[in-house]
Parts: structure tokens; sequence; C-alpha cells
């Protein structure tokens, strides 16, 4: 009789794409507040002009069906509802005399509002 001891050492995880400054902003902001115990959530939810809006905020929850991904120490979520909207997402942060922020490029974006705060 075999017996296998081999452990499934695979975890599913998003495929959402974190630049090194976005994840370095990340990580500056949870220190600054003093949290090691949250990661960055990105989700999509109804709503905006366009139909879907970006969320991206700090959690302390892991939901059931989360995909999490590592970037340089930065712990990212995703959950299983939002996964397909944000697969080959890219996440950047900017720091320029005109705009600073969270940038998100969307594959998956067929269009999004004047504002620029929702797509469809």
């Amino acid at each position: 009789m075999t017996v296998d001891n081999t452990v499934d050492t695979t975890t599913e995880t998003h495929g959402v794409e974190l630049s090194d400054a976005a994840a370095v902003k990340a990580r500056a902001l949870l220190e600054q507040e003093g949290r090691d115990d949250m990661h960055l959530r990105i989700a999509v939810q109804p709503g905006g002009c366009a139909g879907l809006r970006y969320q991206l905020f700090f959690d302390d929850r892991s939901l059931d069906g989360d995909l999490f991904k590592d970037f340089h120490g930065l712990k990212v979520g995703v959950d299983r509802m939002s996964a397909p909207y944000l697969q080959g997402a890219q996440i950047d942060f900017v720091d320029t005399i005109e705009k600073q922020g969270f940038t998100i490029d969307n594959p998956n974006a067929g269009g999004s509002c004047a504002c620029g705060d929702s797509f469809n």
C-alpha cells in the first residue's frame, strides 16, 4: 500500500499586477498608520455613470473566495466576483504636478465615463 504524502502548494491568485511604485506607496501608507494586519483590497462594485467602479482600500478581513497575491511584502486581495473584471489590470501610483494617486489600466474595460471614476 502506498501513501501519497504530497501537499498541494499551489494557491490560486488573481490576475492584477501592481507596479513597484504602487506597492511601495501602499506599504508606506500602512506603515504610517502602524498597521501590519491589513492588506490592500481591490474590488469592482456596481455604480458610477458607466456602470462599474473600482474600490481600493485597506482591509483586515478575508472573505470566502478571496484571491491573494504578494507584491514585495504587500498582500493584495481581490474577491472572487471582482476577479474576472480585473484580470490583467495594471495598478500604478503616479506622483506628478498634474496628478497624484493610484491609476488602473484595465484591458477589460470597454469604456469609461468622462470623469474616469467608472467603467463598463
